[in-house]
């Protein structure tokens, strides 16, 4: 997953990466961009020292999997002149969850500094949603902790799959 990651980011090649896609584009974008060998998910190895996704807070103590994560709908707040409010159409979305694992804040500023953009994040600023790389650098690199499948409809397909697909489509040309 990594590796594949890596080659759609380094050849800008259409990447949209869910839920643990998104994580994992963080994971690589970690280690190769930020130097951070080690970078790594919690879920995958709790003892790293750079777990640049990790367990969210209210979910430390819960040993029982399955009902205990980060379920159903939740807003997110879209960052100005991005490709997530291009994509979208609008700076508020609501979107549906499913996991335990979030981007962890301490390495924000390093990974937005060096371009990887948290072009989304909850209301009160904590939970980042929506990472992505920069347009004029990518024509379209981005990823979501939320599951935008879960609303989207054949005749009404979420904004993050039409996106994809149109700008897969205008590169063939």
């Amino acid at each position: 997953m990594i590796q594949t990651i890596k080659y759609a980011r380094e050849n800008k090649i259409p990447f949209l990466g869910i839920c643990l896609g998104m994580q994992m584009s963080v994971v690589e974008f970690s280690r190769d961009v930020l130097n951070l060998k080690d970078a790594n998910s919690e879920e995958f190895d709790d003892k790293n020292k750079n777990q640049v996704i990790h367990i969210m807070e209210n979910q430390k103590a819960i040993y029982k999997k399955g009902g205990t994560m980060r379920l159903g709908a939740y807003p997110c707040n879209i960052k100005t002149g991005t490709l997530a409010e291009k994509v979208y159409g609008t700076k508020e979305i609501s979107e549906r969850h499913r996991h335990r694992f979030e981007y962890n804040n301490e390495y924000k500023e390093r990974l937005e500094k060096a371009g990887l953009i948290c072009s989304g994040v909850s209301p009160d600023g904590q939970l980042v949603e929506i990472v992505e790389l920069d347009k004029k650098k990518h024509p379209y690199f981005i990823g979501c902790q939320f599951h935008p499948e879960l609303k989207s409809r054949p005749n009404r397909p979420a904004p993050l799959f039409v996106g994809l697909v149109k700008t897969a489509k205008m590169l063939k040309k």
